[in-house]
């Protein structure tokens, strides 16, 4: 039970690779960013790939990665905000990890993508309105995933210290993070 994958999911904003990155550290754990593997492997952001190849593609490619994750032990995962849309993602992630949703307000969220340019989701239109619209369309689907953390006016260790309490106490890990 130890050696499951902790994937971190949620909106983009929700402190996802900063929360994964610090909690890798402490449990001596792989740490890998889902967004930051997918432009490694198609050699450009994710805003190219989605301005030449379609949402459509890098969402295959997004469900590949998702299939090789849930091959491999002891990672820690910062998922695409969006991998919560193809419902075998989370089936997959959820066989072999834990799914912990980080959530935040649309105002904290908004403040912590603001001067971002590698959002294509938000290059339409007033940002604000975006991220409540985006939100409110993937509400459920967040909803649905079985561990919530709430970011919103916290600090990474807050949230690191919040996650490992929630998955200290159902055995994922123990408290020394070994």
């Amino acid at each position: 039970m130890h050696n499951r994958n902790i994937v971190l999911a949620g909106f983009m904003g929700a402190g996802k690779t900063a929360v994964g990155r610090a909690l890798a550290q402490r449990l001596s754990r792989t740490f890998l960013d889902m967004d930051a593997e997918l432009e490694a492997r198609a050699g450009k952001p994710i805003s190219l790939i989605f301005a030449e190849d379609g949402e459509a593609a890098f969402r295959r490619m997004e469900r590949e990665l998702v299939v090789e994750c849930s091959c491999r032990a002891n990672l820690v995962i910062a998922a695409g905000g969006g991998v919560v849309l193809n419902p075998d993602n989370v089936r997959d992630f959820s066989a072999t990890g834990y799914v912990i949703c980080l959530k935040a307000a649309p105002e904290e969220i908004l403040r912590r993508v603001a001067g971002s340019k590698e959002r294509p989701l938000l290059e339409q239109g007033d940002k604000a309105e975006r991220i409540r619209a985006l939100l409110k369309s993937r509400q459920k689907l967040y909803d649905a995933l079985p561990y919530q953390v709430d970011t919103t006016g916290k600090s990474v260790a807050q949230v690191v210290a919040e996650v490992l309490t929630r998955i200290c106490c159902r055995g994922v890990v123990n408290p020394t993070g070994s």
